[in-house]
């Protein structure tokens, strides 16, 4: 076997867990071989480098083995080497996200219900006329 497809080889290397996810990532843009565009059946060769982004985490490999049957993971992790400097980043994005909190998850109770608000309007009523001017 001297070439796989694209959306193959991902699916087996275990990077989708559908094809049809391969693809539709493939379709928008989000993986790329020896840093070209790429469409889902191109075909992929031992050596080439792939560039995947997921979730605002670049990961780069570069491809050691072929296949187009998905196996179990560790025969999977075979089929590709990950770069030092994607792994370095990868290590540095963590570390970020792990220190650097997102402010939006930082809102504990959400958007306040029908009721929550019926009382902020009835307080807001009853606090305007409170004064004695």
């Amino acid at each position: 076997m001297d070439e796989v497809r694209l959306d193959k080889w991902l699916w087996a290397a275990r990077f989708y867990k559908t094809r049809s996810l391969a693809v539709d990532e493939i379709g928008k843009g989000r993986v790329s071989v020896n840093d070209q565009a790429v469409k889902p059946a191109r075909s992929v060769h031992v050596g080439d480098r792939i560039e995947m982004r997921r979730e605002g985490v670049v990961r780069t490999v570069r491809v050691q083995r072929l296949s187009e049957m998905r196996g179990p993971a560790p025969i999977a992790q075979q089929l590709y080497e990950e770069t030092p400097e994607s792994i370095a980043r990868r290590a540095e994005q963590a570390q970020e996200r792990r220190f650097n909190a997102e402010p939006s998850q930082s809102i504990e109770q959400g958007r306040p219900t029908k009721r929550d608000r019926r009382k902020l309007a009835d307080w807001n009523r009853w606090s305007a006329t409170a004064d004695p001017e």
